[in-house]
Protein backbone atom coordinates (compact mmCIF):
# COMPACT_ATOMS: atom_id res chain seq x y z
CA UNK A 1 0.00 0.00 0.00
CA UNK A 2 1.52 2.99 -0.92
CA UNK A 3 2.23 5.86 2.30
CA UNK A 4 0.55 9.29 1.61
CA UNK A 5 -2.40 10.71 3.04
CA UNK A 6 -3.88 11.87 -0.24
CA UNK A 7 -8.07 12.52 -0.54
CA UNK A 8 -10.75 11.25 -3.31
CA UNK A 9 -14.65 12.14 -4.20
CA UNK A 10 -15.64 9.28 -5.79
CA UNK A 11 -19.31 9.31 -7.38
CA UNK A 12 -21.46 6.44 -8.01
CA UNK A 13 -19.57 4.58 -5.62
CA UNK A 14 -21.73 2.06 -4.43
CA UNK A 15 -21.91 0.11 -7.47
CA UNK A 16 -20.14 -0.72 -10.37
CA UNK A 17 -16.84 1.07 -11.89
CA UNK A 18 -17.43 3.49 -9.06
CA UNK A 19 -17.26 0.75 -6.60
CA UNK A 20 -14.06 -0.76 -8.40
CA UNK A 21 -12.62 2.94 -8.46
CA UNK A 22 -13.55 3.44 -4.68
CA UNK A 23 -11.78 0.31 -3.39
CA UNK A 24 -8.49 0.87 -5.51
CA UNK A 25 -7.85 4.15 -4.21
CA UNK A 26 -8.75 2.76 -0.77
CA UNK A 27 -6.08 -0.12 -1.23
CA UNK A 28 -3.58 2.32 -2.60
CA UNK A 29 -3.51 4.53 0.76
CA UNK A 30 -6.50 7.24 -0.36
CA UNK A 31 -8.37 8.47 2.17
CA UNK A 32 -12.11 8.73 0.21
CA UNK A 33 -15.60 10.30 0.08
CA UNK A 34 -18.10 7.21 -1.15
CA UNK A 35 -20.85 9.34 -2.49
CA UNK A 36 -24.22 7.68 -4.08
CA UNK A 37 -27.66 8.02 -3.71
CA UNK A 38 -28.42 4.87 -1.25
CA UNK A 39 -26.33 4.72 1.93
CA UNK A 40 -26.43 0.51 1.83
CA UNK A 41 -24.23 0.42 -0.87
CA UNK A 42 -22.01 3.05 -0.10
CA UNK A 43 -21.30 1.10 3.38
CA UNK A 44 -20.72 -2.20 1.56
CA UNK A 45 -17.78 -0.42 -0.13
CA UNK A 46 -16.27 0.95 2.67
CA UNK A 47 -16.42 -2.21 4.96
CA UNK A 48 -15.34 -4.11 1.58
CA UNK A 49 -12.47 -2.25 1.09
CA UNK A 50 -11.25 -3.51 4.82
CA UNK A 51 -10.00 0.18 5.28
CA UNK A 52 -13.11 1.72 6.41
CA UNK A 53 -11.04 4.17 8.54
CA UNK A 54 -10.67 6.18 5.95
CA UNK A 55 -13.62 5.95 3.89
CA UNK A 56 -16.12 8.65 4.11
CA UNK A 57 -19.80 7.68 3.54
CA UNK A 58 -22.03 10.41 2.65
CA UNK A 59 -25.35 9.95 0.69
CA UNK A 60 -25.45 12.09 -2.32
CA UNK A 61 -27.69 13.16 -5.03
CA UNK A 62 -25.12 14.71 -7.40
CA UNK A 63 -28.11 16.53 -9.97
CA UNK A 64 -29.07 18.94 -6.68
CA UNK A 65 -26.89 21.85 -6.31
CA UNK A 66 -27.46 21.24 -2.04
CA UNK A 67 -26.52 17.74 -1.75
CA UNK A 68 -23.33 18.36 -3.92
CA UNK A 69 -22.54 21.26 -1.63
CA UNK A 70 -23.26 19.44 1.42
CA UNK A 71 -20.74 16.68 0.37
CA UNK A 72 -17.93 18.90 -0.48
CA UNK A 73 -18.29 20.37 2.74
CA UNK A 74 -18.26 17.08 4.65
CA UNK A 75 -14.83 16.20 2.90
CA UNK A 76 -13.64 19.79 3.66
CA UNK A 77 -14.31 19.26 7.35
CA UNK A 78 -13.38 15.46 7.88
CA UNK A 79 -9.99 15.58 5.60
CA UNK A 80 -9.66 19.19 5.35
CA UNK A 81 -8.40 19.10 1.46
CA UNK A 82 -8.96 17.14 -1.84
CA UNK A 83 -6.45 16.08 -4.03
CA UNK A 84 -9.01 14.11 -6.45
CA UNK A 85 -12.37 13.55 -8.05
CA UNK A 86 -13.57 10.85 -9.77
CA UNK A 87 -16.71 12.14 -11.69
CA UNK A 88 -18.53 8.84 -12.18
CA UNK A 89 -22.30 8.64 -11.36
CA UNK A 90 -24.20 8.53 -14.31
CA UNK A 91 -27.75 7.01 -15.72
CA UNK A 92 -29.73 5.62 -18.67
CA UNK A 93 -33.25 5.43 -20.11
CA UNK A 94 -33.84 2.14 -21.66
CA UNK A 95 -33.44 2.79 -25.70
CA UNK A 96 -35.79 4.32 -28.16
CA UNK A 97 -35.75 6.69 -31.26
CA UNK A 98 -36.03 10.27 -30.07
CA UNK A 99 -39.39 10.76 -31.15
CA UNK A 100 -40.30 8.56 -28.29
CA UNK A 101 -38.44 9.91 -25.99
CA UNK A 102 -40.63 12.22 -22.76
CA UNK A 103 -39.07 15.61 -21.68
CA UNK A 104 -38.87 14.41 -18.41
CA UNK A 105 -36.46 11.27 -19.30
CA UNK A 106 -34.29 13.56 -21.56
CA UNK A 107 -34.07 15.84 -18.15
CA UNK A 108 -33.28 12.93 -16.10
CA UNK A 109 -30.24 11.75 -18.14
CA UNK A 110 -28.63 15.19 -18.16
CA UNK A 111 -29.45 16.21 -14.49
CA UNK A 112 -27.40 13.23 -13.58
CA UNK A 113 -24.86 12.90 -16.06
CA UNK A 114 -23.73 16.48 -17.33
CA UNK A 115 -25.43 18.72 -14.60
CA UNK A 116 -24.24 16.29 -11.94
CA UNK A 117 -20.78 16.23 -13.33
CA UNK A 118 -21.02 19.70 -13.36
CA UNK A 119 -21.88 20.25 -9.81
CA UNK A 120 -19.28 18.06 -8.36
CA UNK A 121 -16.34 20.08 -10.69
CA UNK A 122 -17.43 23.12 -9.88
CA UNK A 123 -16.95 22.12 -5.91
CA UNK A 124 -13.79 20.30 -6.37
CA UNK A 125 -12.34 23.08 -8.50
CA UNK A 126 -13.48 25.52 -6.10
CA UNK A 127 -11.80 23.72 -2.84
CA UNK A 128 -8.80 22.40 -5.12
CA UNK A 129 -8.28 26.12 -6.11
CA UNK A 130 -8.24 28.04 -2.69
CA UNK A 131 -6.80 25.50 -0.45
CA UNK A 132 -2.78 25.01 0.89
CA UNK A 133 -1.31 23.84 -0.90
CA UNK A 134 -3.45 24.70 -3.77
CA UNK A 135 -4.00 21.62 -6.87
CA UNK A 136 -5.55 18.43 -7.96
CA UNK A 137 -7.17 16.39 -10.16
CA UNK A 138 -10.57 15.58 -11.76
CA UNK A 139 -10.88 12.89 -13.85
CA UNK A 140 -14.40 12.45 -15.40
CA UNK A 141 -15.88 9.27 -16.44
CA UNK A 142 -17.00 9.61 -20.33
CA UNK A 143 -17.67 6.52 -22.32
CA UNK A 144 -17.55 4.85 -25.74
CA UNK A 145 -20.45 7.21 -26.14
CA UNK A 146 -18.52 9.94 -26.16
CA UNK A 147 -17.44 9.16 -29.62
CA UNK A 148 -19.32 6.90 -31.20
CA UNK A 149 -23.55 6.01 -30.28
CA UNK A 150 -25.43 2.85 -29.47
CA UNK A 151 -28.63 3.29 -31.75
CA UNK A 152 -31.70 4.59 -29.35
CA UNK A 153 -29.24 6.28 -26.77
CA UNK A 154 -29.70 9.85 -27.47
CA UNK A 155 -29.71 11.29 -24.05
CA UNK A 156 -26.84 9.21 -22.96
CA UNK A 157 -24.80 10.05 -26.07
CA UNK A 158 -25.27 13.88 -25.98
CA UNK A 159 -24.44 13.84 -22.23
CA UNK A 160 -21.09 11.93 -22.84
CA UNK A 161 -20.71 13.97 -25.38
CA UNK A 162 -20.80 16.76 -23.46
CA UNK A 163 -18.44 16.26 -20.65
CA UNK A 164 -15.87 16.13 -23.33
CA UNK A 165 -16.32 19.34 -23.69
CA UNK A 166 -16.44 20.09 -20.08
CA UNK A 167 -13.41 18.13 -19.89
CA UNK A 168 -11.16 20.40 -21.89
CA UNK A 169 -12.62 23.63 -20.88
CA UNK A 170 -12.06 22.57 -16.71
CA UNK A 171 -8.26 21.48 -18.35
CA UNK A 172 -7.80 24.79 -19.85
CA UNK A 173 -8.78 26.70 -16.58
CA UNK A 174 -7.59 24.68 -14.60
CA UNK A 175 -3.73 25.50 -15.45
CA UNK A 176 -3.24 28.39 -13.58
CA UNK A 177 -4.35 26.87 -10.45
CA UNK A 178 -2.36 23.42 -10.71
CA UNK A 179 -5.76 21.32 -11.29
CA UNK A 180 -5.52 19.00 -14.15
CA UNK A 181 -8.72 17.38 -15.73
CA UNK A 182 -8.73 13.88 -17.79
CA UNK A 183 -11.46 11.62 -19.38
CA UNK A 184 -11.36 7.65 -19.00
CA UNK A 185 -13.68 5.99 -21.83
CA UNK A 186 -15.06 3.15 -20.99
CA UNK A 187 -15.83 0.41 -23.11
CA UNK A 188 -17.81 -2.35 -22.34
CA UNK A 189 -16.94 -3.73 -18.40
CA UNK A 190 -18.47 -6.78 -16.20
CA UNK A 191 -21.01 -4.15 -14.16
CA UNK A 192 -24.54 -4.76 -14.02
CA UNK A 193 -24.97 -1.35 -16.50
CA UNK A 194 -23.24 -3.68 -18.90
CA UNK A 195 -25.15 -7.18 -18.35
CA UNK A 196 -27.40 -6.92 -21.39
CA UNK A 197 -23.89 -6.84 -23.47
CA UNK A 198 -23.15 -10.46 -22.89
CA UNK A 199 -26.57 -11.62 -23.94
CA UNK A 200 -26.59 -9.74 -27.08
CA UNK A 201 -27.78 -6.04 -27.96
CA UNK A 202 -28.64 -3.83 -30.95
CA UNK A 203 -25.71 -2.97 -33.69
CA UNK A 204 -25.98 -0.06 -35.84
CA UNK A 205 -26.99 -2.12 -38.61
CA UNK A 206 -29.82 -3.26 -36.96
CA UNK A 207 -28.12 -7.46 -36.35
CA UNK A 208 -28.39 -8.19 -32.42
CA UNK A 209 -24.55 -8.96 -31.52
CA UNK A 210 -23.40 -10.37 -28.26
CA UNK A 211 -20.35 -8.37 -27.19
CA UNK A 212 -17.10 -9.00 -25.07
CA UNK A 213 -16.53 -7.79 -21.40
CA UNK A 214 -13.31 -6.89 -19.43
CA UNK A 215 -12.58 -7.21 -15.79
CA UNK A 216 -13.10 -4.02 -13.88
CA UNK A 217 -10.14 -4.52 -12.17
CA UNK A 218 -8.59 -3.29 -15.65
CA UNK A 219 -10.73 -0.07 -15.36
CA UNK A 220 -9.79 0.68 -11.81
CA UNK A 221 -6.35 0.44 -12.21
CA UNK A 222 -6.63 2.21 -15.19
CA UNK A 223 -8.40 5.15 -12.84
CA UNK A 224 -6.01 4.66 -10.43
CA UNK A 225 -2.75 4.97 -13.16
CA UNK A 226 -4.07 8.18 -14.41
CA UNK A 227 -4.83 9.39 -10.38
CA UNK A 228 -1.15 9.19 -9.10
CA UNK A 229 0.26 10.98 -12.04
CA UNK A 230 2.36 14.14 -10.66
CA UNK A 231 0.29 17.01 -11.18
CA UNK A 232 2.62 18.35 -13.33
CA UNK A 233 1.24 15.78 -16.16
CA UNK A 234 -1.97 14.70 -17.45
CA UNK A 235 -3.59 11.78 -19.09
CA UNK A 236 -6.27 14.14 -21.00
CA UNK A 237 -7.89 10.99 -22.72
CA UNK A 238 -8.16 7.67 -22.29
CA UNK A 239 -9.81 4.77 -24.26
CA UNK A 240 -10.14 1.32 -22.10
CA UNK A 241 -12.28 -1.33 -23.61
CA UNK A 242 -12.14 -5.50 -24.32
CA UNK A 243 -9.99 -5.64 -27.00
CA UNK A 244 -12.62 -7.31 -29.37
CA UNK A 245 -15.48 -4.93 -28.52
CA UNK A 246 -17.07 -3.35 -32.02
CA UNK A 247 -16.04 0.26 -31.56
CA UNK A 248 -13.16 0.78 -33.79
CA UNK A 249 -15.12 1.01 -37.38
CA UNK A 250 -18.90 0.95 -35.58
CA UNK A 251 -21.69 1.03 -38.25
Amino acid sequence: MAMHNKVAVVTGAGTGIGKAVALALLNDGYRVALAGRRREPLEQTAVQSGAAARALVVPSDVSHAESVQALFAAVKQSFDRLDLLFNNAGIFVPGMEIDELSVEQWRAVVDINLTGSFLCAREAFRMMKTQDPHGGRIINNGSISAHAPRPKSAPYTATKHAITGLTKSISLDGRRHDIACGQIDIGNAHTEMAAPMAKGVAQANGQIAVEPLMDLTHVASAVLYMANLPIDTNVQFMTIMATKMPFVGRG
